[in-house]
């Protein structure tokens, strides 16, 4: 064992080595180094202290750290970056969720230059993108493909003459590429190995990879100091493109001006997530023909064959565009669609960033991190105990996708044509700068009567007149959110899949009444975590600002608790108390503890919503 006076000077030349800015986690390290200097040997050997080699690696972290920091300082300095390449991901879905990201390292370094390294399709998805000034194609297949086509592209990089490079995939190769090509500074996560190769490396702690795409390459961002607020993926095309796309469909014969239900029901990926042909087949029939319309079949090369079959089911007018469009030319299609109904593919991802309304058919693929991110769309899925499980092929029966009726898409669909589209002689006109109102709804108690925890489907039973109210509501052009605290996952008491069938009930049975809600989002943490999106605490209301594009210019919460009502005035949104809960007297006494004073008091959601009409002076049509 060493001396316990070089111990000392030890612990003492590294504790001067230490920044001044500490965080309380660094003053903890200082605890334990005095512990160590302090206590006596049988102290140290019962284990009641750190070793010293546990000591020292952890100040050794912190210093790794403070050094990180540092480097990260020049990088982000007035001027420090001039030329920055960012490496895109390989994907067409991918690349739309990576959107977010790139204008945030726009308005990171407004007065950089930004160059995009991508393979020829994503080149094409993101030409015109105001984030990218100038795009490098990676061709592999092709000249880069193999060891010398990897060397050939780092020496065109090489001339590029990039002062930082961020590597937004993940793969070993990208960190190898802008190494070889001599770019100073290298940035990424650090994975697959590459983390030598990375100047400034991003921990992939298990939180970043659960959450969605979207947010995963946003969070990279965050030590850079940038702003990581997401906006909603965008894409752009050009007037000429999407006067091409229009004449295109002329040619075929169909009148752009009806309504035009783009059908994806392929997926390059694997037939594991496709949805059944027939189905497909008979859902997109139904709603044409309700609706007047033409049904457009996307696909890529390889699923002509599938997109014929469907067509030869259908008998409402069809358009085969399988294989038949480059990257271009199917975003200007898709743009011109009104309804989108895809499997979870790169065009649905093309489909919400161009506010298509759609319909998003999910199976082994997990809604939690590739769902549309965005407004204007809903998720179908039907929960089973191997879903997700991300296999290209199913082994056994496709339980996830034969358990999504016909039925449950149509009614997804209609909801979604009329949030956009109300029918003639329903609905407010707004002018095209009015903000969109928008009800924010408790669930339990204020739609539903409350059992407690309730985890099956089948215990959920609407209060009464909660359908009506609800769909008097859309007629009138109000968005209408769901926002629930749902500590019962943390506990263990009810799953995300039993959660989600849950809500598929829910809008099933208002469905039956027309009515439909445009996003459900709730807090599964327990609440002594701490979270920030637990009512009272505004989260999910900021959730559902930036996924559905809505503002609180015009918003209004309606719930049966006290915590609705302070989450209301934490957001300046009108509070509605509705009596229909458990507990009214004790909830109102809350309110009076807590000096909260809702704006009404109602006795069900009904006479909640009737206020709600007469005081925006509502015009709904029955």
């Amino acid at each position: 064992m060493k001396n316990k006076g070089n111990v000392k000077a030890e612990m003492i030349t590294m504790l001067k080595a230490l920044p001044d800015d500490l965080t309380w986690e660094d003053l903890q390290y200082h605890i334990y180094v005095r512990q160590k200097l302090e206590r006596a040997e049988e102290d140290i050997a019962a284990g009641r202290v750190l070793s010293q080699k546990e000591v020292e690696k952890r100040i050794r972290a912190m210093l790794d750290k403070q050094r990180q920091r540092s480097r990260i300082a020049k990088l982000t300095r007035p001027g420090g970056v001039k030329r920055i390449l960012v490496r895109g991901t390989n994907w067409i879905g991918d690349a739309v969720l990576t959107t977010p990201a790139l204008m945030a390292i726009r308005k990171g370094f407004p007065q950089a230059e930004i160059a995009l390294l991508v393979k020829p399709a994503i080149a094409e998805l993101l030409h015109h993108h105001p984030a990218v000034d100038e795009i490098v194609l990676y061709r592999d297949p092709g000249p880069h493909a193999g060891l010398g086509g990897k060397l050939t592209l780092a020496r065109l990089l090489r001339r590029g003459r990039y002062d930082l490079a961020i590597l937004l995939q993940n793969a070993f190769e990208a960190a190898a590429i802008t190494a070889l090509a001599g770019i100073p500074n290298r940035y990424g996560y650090a994975t697959d190995g590459r983390w030598f190769l990375l100047t400034h490396r991003v921990p992939l702690t298990p939180k970043i990879r659960r959450k969605h795409q979207a947010h995963y390459y946003l969070e990279l961002l965050r030590p850079l100091g940038i702003p990581v607020e997401p906006e909603p993926p965008m894409l752009r095309t050009t007037p000429g493109e999407d006067a091409e796309a229009i004449e295109h469909l002329r040619a075929f014969g169909v009148d752009t001006k009806k309504v035009l239900i783009g059908l994806n029901p392929g997926s390059v990926y694997g037939t594991a997530k496709r949805w059944l042909p027939e189905r497909f087949a008979e859902v997109a029939d139904r709603v044409a023909i309700e609706h007047g319309g033409v049904v457009l079949i996307f696909g890529g090369r390889g699923e002509e064959e599938l997109g014929a079959a469907i067509a030869g089911m259908m008998t409402a007018p069809t358009i085969v565009l399988s294989g038949r469009t480059t990257v271009r030319r199917l975003m200007a299609l898709i743009k011109q669609c009104r309804l989108f109904i895809t499997n979870d593919t790169g065009p649905m991802h093309i489909a919400t960033a161009f506010g298509v309304p759609t319909v998003a058919i999910f199976g082994p693929t997990d809604p939690a991190t590739t769902s549309p991110f965005g407004s204007r769309h809903e998720l179908i899925r039907h929960p089973v105990d191997c879903s997700p499980c991300l296999l290209r092929e199913c082994p056994i029966d496709h339980r996830c996708m034969q358990g999504i009726s016909v039925e449950m898409v149509r009614a997804a669909a209609l909801r979604q044509l009329m949030s956009t589209s109300p029918l003639e002689g329903e609905g407010r006109v707004r002018g095209r700068n009015e903000a969109v109102p928008v009800v924010y709804l408790d669930r339990d108690g204020t739609l539903n009567f409350d059992p407690g925890y309730l985890n099956q489907p089948e215990q959920l039973r609407l209060l009464p007149g909660v359908g009506p109210a609800v769909a008097r509501l859309n007629r009138a052009g109000f968005k209408t959110v769901v926002l629930s605290n749902q500590s019962g996952v943390a506990r263990g008491l009810i799953t995300q899949d039993q959660l989600e069938a849950i809500h598929q009930r829910l809008r099933e049975l208002l469905a039956e009444d027309g009515a439909w809600l445009d996003g459900i989002f709730i807090c599964p943490h327990h609440p002594d975590e701490g979270c920030i999106c637990r009512k009272p605490a505004p989260g999910l209301v900021h959730r559902a600002q930036l996924e559905l594009g809505v503002t609180l210019d015009h918003a209004i919460v309606i719930g049966d608790k006290a915590t609705d009502v302070e989450l209301a005035r934490n957001v300046r949104a009108l509070a509605v108390f509705v009596r229909s809960g458990n507990a009214p007297e004790e909830e109102q006494a809350r309110m009076a503890e807590r000096g909260l004073a809702p704006d009404y008091v109602a006795r069900n959601l009904t006479e909640a919503v009737r206020w709600i009409l007469e005081k925006e002076n509502a015009l709904v049509l029955e």
